[in-house]
């Protein structure tokens, strides 16, 4: 069974030879290459290649996209810096006060700079590796992309200070990640990420009213375009569990502070879980015993729809065995 049969039989609650291994790498998979992370960001053909090396080695089952928050941030007029080795900054916001709003011009994905970048690192995907593996495009969410053009602490803000104001900006990022999003299932996406971390910060009535219509709208627009969608809110969502069913996503990720069974057992069959061991204590303090033990717990709770991953990135300097430990595990354990 290939990983692309594997990843679309789990999401359909068939029967699969193991279940699928969507670990998140990113600084790990571009030290793994021995690339610097500045250069992984900037340049989709050292994204690619080392997504695919560590897919073989490692055995995980979707290829991805991701690198950083700040694709759109870029392409919007952000001042981003990359250092070397290191995550790309924000140097600075271009929506300062409200007023800007007005300048902030929504741009054609494939005359891009960075989201051109990625929707290359798709087409040079499906080049090297066809339909053997699921590629994962990426979008940031609408709210998490009003925090990367204004910032956290001001949309925090807005949201008492300047309802209408905020609500307007979340709505132009909606419409940029919808043109995105279609702009990379039209170069091959089989799947598009959604990353909306800043989601986990609010009160459940905050997301009903500034996150949950948007991530809604998006995925909807995702489906209609043929692609299926992975929800990622990195932190501890459990207070807005329940809402994110709502979404519509096909697979939510759930991060390590979050019960997996009670995630599960909320998702009911709506969507698939994925998670959700601790990235850092057990992937990358613990040693390969860990986590198999921590994998071994996530399949014994698992229903027929659940996806196995730590609960957010691979740490850059996880040890081999450690990573290759999950995939031992998966074969081990995981017939179901």
């Amino acid at each position: 069974m290939t990983p692309y049969e594997r990843v679309n039989n789990r999401l359909k609650g068939k029967p699969v030879d193991r279940v699928p291994n969507l670990s998140i790498l990113m600084t790990f998979a571009a030290k793994y290459i021995g690339v610097s992370y500045d250069r992984f960001c900037k340049d989709h053909r050292y994204l690619v290649e080392a997504n695919i090396k560590c897919n073989e080695v490692f055995g995980i089952d979707m290829l991805s996209t991701m690198s950083d928050p700040y694709r759109e941030a870029f392409d919007f007029g952000a001042k981003i810096e990359f250092p070397y080795d290191e995550l790309p900054k924000c140097k600075e916001y271009p929506v300062k006060n409200i007023s800007d709003i007005k300048n902030l011009k929504r741009f054609d994905p494939n005359a891009s700079v960075r989201m051109l970048d990625r929707i290359k690192a798709i087409e040079l995907y499906k080049k090297e590796a066809g339909n053997h593996y699921p590629v994962l495009g990426w979008v940031e969410g609408a709210f998490a992309e009003a925090a990367d053009l204004r910032g956290v602490n001001e949309i925090m803000m807005d949201v008492y200070d300047e309802p209408e104001f905020l609500r307007e900006l979340v709505n132009v990022c909606c419409e940029q990640a919808i043109l995105c999003a279609k702009a990379q299932i039209q170069a091959g996406a089989d799947f598009i990420g959604i990353g909306d971390a800043v989601a986990s910060l609010v009160s459940p009535s905050i997301y009903n009213e500034f996150v949950l219509p948007f991530e809604k709208k998006i995925i909807e627009e995702v489906h209609m375009a043929g692609a299926r969608v992975k929800l990622h809110i990195c932190g501890n969502v459990t207070h807005i569990l329940d809402l994110t069913v709502e979404t519509g996503a096909d697979i939510i990720d759930i991060d390590s502070m979050v019960d997996f069974k009670s995630a599960i057992d909320m998702f009911n069959g709506h969507c698939s879980a994925c998670g959700n061991f601790d990235p850092v204590r057990i992937l990358y303090n613990g040693s390969p015993e860990n986590v198999k033990n921590a994998v071994e717990y996530c399949l014994s709770v698992s229903d027929k729809y659940t996806f196995i991953s730590p609960g957010c990135e691979v740490p850059k300097d996880t040890p081999y065995k450690n990573l290759k430990a999950i995939d031992d595990a998966l074969n081990e354990y995981s017939i179901m």
